[in-house]
């Protein structure tokens, strides 16, 4: 695959689980007890995903990056990915307008 291609597959992946990460964390999440581990684990959740895309797809990282270094940048492309997904999904739910 391309450089290019693995980059527009891995922004898609992490806009698409960005969007779902928060609302699949409240719904397994919600209860009183568990409440307010909802975003500490949707953040969590992103920056392993972010992690683990990177690794796999080596063109989200600088060229020759080890993997340590692409881990830590899957990790804020993952973090990024969290806050663009919960944007993108007030948007969608919203418009433009607001609430």
């Amino acid at each position: 695959m391309t450089p290019a291609a693995q980059r527009v597959v891995g922004v898609v992946v992490l806009l698409v689980t960005g969007v779902m990460s928060l609302p699949v964390a409240a719904f397994l999440l919600d209860g009183r007890t568990t409440e307010n581990w909802i975003i500490p684990v949707q953040l969590l959740a992103m920056a392993a995903t972010g992690a683990a895309l990177t690794v796999a797809l080596p063109a989200l990282a600088r060229e020759g990056a080890s993997t340590g270094r692409r881990v830590r940048t899957g990790i804020w492309w993952g973090l990024l990915a969290s806050l663009g997904g919960v944007v993108l999904a007030f948007f969608l739910l919203s418009g433009f307008s607001g609430a």
